[in-house]
């Protein structure tokens, strides 16, 4: 028997940041608005004989094995640590091999340790039965993802790999809620650009320097949320009203205010990438994530796409061709 999964990653368009709890209490209504796209991660379970476990990174072409799961309970490092701690979570009592795989470049800011959590819990949970919701299993792989990075996490990562699609994150009180955006995902496709600018970054720390001085009071990384906060509102209604330049507006506002909360958000070669495509039918960019690196989204004008992208590619970068996931984590099983 082999169980097989797979879950997108995906793209923010405003209110990153603001998904960590509890940076999102202080501002009021507040909501992350981003859509899956189809680069996708993968993960797959083979139960075996004995008590082996044996696990393969197909991307970072790295193999570990354990004898058994008391010795992998027992190791104080690993070669993989997130498939480590997947399994001393699920704590499967037979022997295994567990294989992984994702097509985002490492560090690019498009949630590709997320959707892979996401893909990987999946199958464990279907495998032992344990008959976890989907909005279970994001607090599972949220929490476990933490344990690895050893800083908090933000939730709006996972919602992308479990439904794909446009989403809004809304986050209040009241808990974390996940609604569909009715955009049309071909119209979206046609003002997207994704460069890579091979740059990894670790969104970890950006993210904990950024909530650390939120939370000591830094007033001015308060008022920069606070209008982020306004932003990414604006950014979900535009985008339900299909009116791209107003989003094209916001997401410039957006990365203008972002860029202020931290050093170390943007970089060289980022800035010189928007500034060169600026007039050529670049409307607006950001990076993704918590930014330092990684993937820079630009929205363009449709015609504008060949034109913006070779300029990207004249600078150093590369693109990604991406289009709208419109599913998010899809399991099977075969025999």
């Amino acid at each position: 028997m082999k169980i097989s999964s797979q879950a997108p990653c995906r793209v923010d368009l405003a209110g990153s940041t603001l998904d960590i709890w509890p940076l999102y209490l202080f501002h009021e209504s507040a909501v992350t608005v981003n859509f899956a796209v189809d680069r996708y991660t993968r993960a797959s379970i083979e139960p075996r004989p004995g008590t082996r476990v044996t696990f393969r990174s197909i991307d970072l072409d790295r193999n570990t094995a354990y004898d058994s799961l008391d010795h992998l309970l027992s190791a104080k490092t690993h070669a993989l640590p997130l498939a480590a701690e997947i399994v001393r979570f699920f704590q499967p009592q037979e022997g295994f091999h567990l294989e992984t795989s994702s097509e985002a470049p490492a560090g690019a800011g498009i949630s590709g340790s997320s959707a892979l959590i996401i893909a990987t819990t999946s199958v464990f949970n279907r495998w032992l039965k344990r008959g976890f919701s989907i909005e279970k299993l994001r607090e599972i792989s949220q929490n476990i993802e933490a344990r690895v990075i050893r800083v908090p996490t933000g939730c709006q990562d996972y919602f992308p790999a479990m439904y794909g699609g446009v989403s809004a994150i809304e986050l209040g009180c009241a808990g974390i809620r996940r609604a569909a955006l009715q955009v049309d995902p071909e119209a979206l496709e046609t003002r997207v650009v994704l460069a890579y600018t091979g740059e990894p970054r670790n969104s970890g720390i950006n993210n904990w320097e950024v909530m650390k001085s939120h939370i000591d009071g830094n007033a001015r990384v308060f008022r920069n949320f606070t209008t982020i906060a306004a932003i990414a509102a604006a950014m979900r209604h535009a985008l339900e009203k299909h009116d791209w330049t107003e989003a094209a507006r916001l997401l410039r506002e957006e990365w203008s205010h972002r860029k202020k909360n931290a050093p170390g958000i943007s970089t060289p070669l980022i800035d010189r990438i928007i500034d060169v495509t600026r007039r050529k039918g670049a409307l607006a960019a950001k990076v993704c994530g918590a930014g330092g690196g990684g993937c820079v989204l630009f929205l363009v004008e449709p015609d504008a796409r060949a034109c913006v992208t070779a300029l990207i590619e004249k600078e150093g970068a590369s693109v990604l061709p991406v289009k709208v996931a419109r599913q998010g984590v899809q399991v099977r099983v075969s025999k």
